[in-house]
């Protein structure tokens, strides 16, 4: 229907690594910032909780630049697969709820992840 719009698959791609990136950088703040109130809070310990920050902040940073894009998609969807399970098994977090956040944030978290990943994440600024 909209067959010449394929050709700004690259900024659509380019759109979706920023906005992930912005979502994972604001997400590992507390993390790195505040990991033992952190790891009470998530039931891990500190070290686990530093590393996952970590690991969100770098891999963000990867996307939105573009160096190692497909490695930092992996990485962040391998992720959201911990953070889904997390939320399904030990917590019993519904899929959608309206006094908290459900898993399906975490699920296009990793869909969008999975895309850029399979994607290549664009041309614009890979290296």
């Amino acid at each position: 229907m909209f067959t010449q719009l394929t050709q700004y698959n690259d900024i659509g791609l380019f759109i979706l690594r920023l906005a992930v990136a912005i979502i994972f950088i604001y997400h590992s703040l507390p993390k790195l910032k505040n990991t033992k109130s952190m790891a009470q809070m998530m039931g891990a310990p500190a070290g686990v909780v530093l590393a996952l920050g970590a690991i969100e902040f770098l891999s963000a940073i990867g996307l939105a630049l573009g160096v190692y894009t497909q490695f930092a998609a992996l990485l962040l969807a391998i992720i959201m697969v911990g953070a889904m399970g997390m939320k399904i098994m030990k917590w019993k977090v519904p899929f959608a709820a309206m006094d908290k956040n459900g898993w399906e944030f975490d699920l296009i978290l990793f869909a969008a992840s999975v895309v850029i990943m399979l994607g290549g994440g664009s041309i614009i600024g890979v290296i």
